[in-house]
């Protein structure tokens, strides 16, 4: 039975320059990503490859109708996909190497095969996501108001290749963002029942690097961060390995609908029902995999284990102030709504959970962080 594995080969490199003359991009290879990175990094190096920029389709988190519109403007005949960017481009970009793409809504109810039609290179510009070596695209289904995660192995990427020289221009609040997402992913894959000694080991590695970074930005303020751009880098791609074979959960599942119905970054949406649901793992079970990792971050950060989740909130508000749900325009009439589309949409992740978790569980997290 297969325990482990990382199906994309891991590249690291200094430099843009050093990626695109390795890559030797050509006309036969699209290179997606957004203005604002193409301009200072890949304009001047005079590429001939045809690039369409992810801002023309929409901002914020990739959706169906995004997806739609991008394919009909990409050039069909290229071979190689170049998606560098953040989470948005490069799960759009999975989509997009498929021989089927659209509707897009057929791959979503399985009435369109997954087969991969092109090459798919991803370079992550973010801290957060791992997306480039999982099999998982998530998209909001705009017309049904919530978040879906579409896998096939055919959705693995080809190379994934990481460039830290890519996350200096992030900006703060977008940093702290998709690190904390980075590290929900290295949490909620540690407590899964898919969890082995090898997807721990990533996993519990990537949460040291981001705590200990976050506790030097705590202490030396937020360009504390910058020398440590490629520990975060790695961090989250650990995490990302980790996830892919062990899976996300209930923090995911929950955030979901938030994050569609009122498009809060995918980062900050995991972090408002974060506590939330480590609170009702706890009230249900406190031994096993539960007691070993609030131990283990317990003596990252110095603090008794009773107080874990306090002192880790405490330390995340130093990077991302918490808000309840009801400040992002959630009305409590929603609570409902919302557990019953977790329970209806997220099966995939809920079956991850380090306990399950009943609908009425489910609506009793979203009270305790409403």
């Amino acid at each position: 039975m297969t325990q482990f594995a990382v199906k994309p080969a891991i590249q690291l490199c200094d430099t843009v320059k050093e990626f695109a003359e390795a890559a030797n991009l050509g006309p036969k290879d699209l290179l997606f990503t957004n203005d604002f990175l193409y301009d200072p990094y890949f304009a001047p190096l005079n590429l001939e490859c045809p690039v369409l920029f992810q801002e023309k389709y929409g901002l914020g988190e990739p959706t169906d109708e995004m997806v739609e519109a991008i394919y009909q403007d990409m050039p069909k005949d290229v071979e190689r996909i170049i998606a560098v960017g953040g989470g948005t481009v490069l799960d759009v970009a999975k989509i997009l190497t498929l021989k089927h793409v659209s509707p897009v809504l057929d791959l979503y109810d399985g009435k369109a095969p997954l087969e991969k039609g092109k090459e798919l290179v991803l370079v992550p510009t973010t801290c957060g996501t791992g997306t480039e070596v999982t099999n998982i695209s998530i998209l909001a289904l705009i017309s049904r108001r919530t978040k879906k995660g579409l896998t096939g192995e055919c959705m693995f990427a080809d190379q994934a290749v990481l460039i830290p020289e890519l996350l200096k221009g992030l900006p703060f609040k977008f940093f702290a963002t998709s690190s904390i997402d980075a590290l929900i992913h290295a949490i909620e894959s540690s407590l899964s029942p898919k969890a082995n000694e090898i997807t721990k080991l990533f996993g519990r590695q990537a949460i040291e690097m981001i705590l200990k970074g976050y506790m030097a930005i705590r202490d030396h303020g937020p360009e504390a961060r910058i020398p440590l751009l490629k520990d975060f880098l790695l961090a989250s791609n650990y995490a990302g390995i980790a996830f892919g074979n062990a899976g996300c959960a209930a923090v995911h599942a929950l955030a979901y609908p938030l994050g569609a119905a009122y498009h809060v970054p995918h980062g900050e949406s995991n972090y408002a029902v974060f506590t939330g649901v480590m609170n009702m793992y706890m009230s249900v079970r406190t031994d096993g995999a539960i007691a070993e990792l609030n131990q283990f971050m317990a003596d990252i950060l110095g603090c008794d284990v009773a107080n874990i989740y306090t002192a880790l909130e405490d330390l995340l508000g130093c990077l991302l102030p918490k808000k309840p749900l009801r400040e992002y325009g959630m009305t409590e009439a929603e609570i409902e709504e919302f557990a019953d589309s977790v329970v209806e949409n997220q099966q995939r992740l809920l079956g991850n959970n380090f306990v399950p978790l009943s609908r009425d569980q489910i609506r009793d997290i979203y009270r305790s962080v409403y």
